[in-house]
């Protein structure tokens, strides 16, 4: 009935509750997972669990705040994007909030990266996972220089105004929402999930981070995605059902599966 679009079960989070977690998801009825890879070094993990579970599929690429790792080549990510599970780049994009302190050319290799995962998903036909934070305007520009509409993704964890999520749309994207678009606060991420139209729509967990509320504050799972749904559901005046069938049949859709 639910899909979440992005977590990250290979992190340390999860090692010694795996089986758990997995059996949470089916008593939830989330169907499928997809594993995002965030750098080189633990990429083997992420597609150990794809190759292990029927349900679970996974993404190359390294995220773009990861500043001491193994920089990715444009041929390893089409190299390891060959693997059947592997149904999308990255995640990739840019993330300048935890860079506020350096200067704007300082992060040009952010870019430089950024660049590096289009190309190889462009090469690869396979769709991207865009992070993008306080860089929304460089994020759009890029994606527009390469080309990123040929392959299309999703804008994951979905923080931005409505115009950024248009500008995405444009281009062929995808908005996901995670357990934030519940957070009392979030007033401006509510109003852009009302305006996102449903066949544009994925649900997230993003875990293990962003429990959704009523689990705000805990270890977030890929079972919590159902919460995610039945919110999103309240702010566009449908039935859970329905926005899990809708996100379900946008998540196939998308990754080809």
């Amino acid at each position: 009935m639910f899909i979440d679009s992005h977590c990250h079960l290979d992190f340390e989070e999860f090692s010694n509750q795996l089986d758990e977690i997995l059996q949470n998801m089916k008593n939830a009825k989330v169907d499928k997972a997809l594993c995002i890879s965030v750098d080189v070094v633990d990429y083997p993990k992420v597609l150990d669990l794809a190759t292990r579970y029927e349900h679970l599929y996974a993404t190359v690429g390294v995220h773009p705040d990861y500043e001491d790792t193994i920089e990715p080549t444009k041929e390893w990510l089409v190299e390891q994007a060959k693997h059947p599970k592997v149904v999308a780049i990255g995640e990739t994009g840019l993330d300048y909030y935890r860079m506020n302190d350096r200067s704007y050319d300082e992060l040009e290799w952010q870019r430089e990266r950024f660049r590096t995962h289009i190309s190889a998903a462009i090469e690869t036909q396979k769709p991207l996972i865009i992070h993008t934070r306080s860089a929304s305007e460089d994020t759009i520009r890029i994606l527009k220089e390469e080309g990123a509409e040929r392959v299309g993704g999703v804008m994951h964890c979905f923080t931005e105004s409505k115009e950024v999520a248009k500008a995405a749309m444009d281009l062929g994207f995808y908005i996901s929402f995670s357990g934030i678009v519940t957070f009392k606060s979030a007033l401006e991420i509510k109003e852009t999930c009302q305006f996102v139209p449903l066949d544009r729509l994925l649900i997230e967990t993003d875990s293990p981070y962003l429990a959704p509320v009523p689990h705000r504050g805990k270890t977030n799972q890929p079972a919590w995605v159902s919460h995610v749904a039945e919110y999103v559901a309240q702010l566009k005046g449908v039935s859970v059902e329905q926005i899990g069938q809708i996100t379900s049949q946008n998540f196939l859709q998308l990754f080809k599966i």
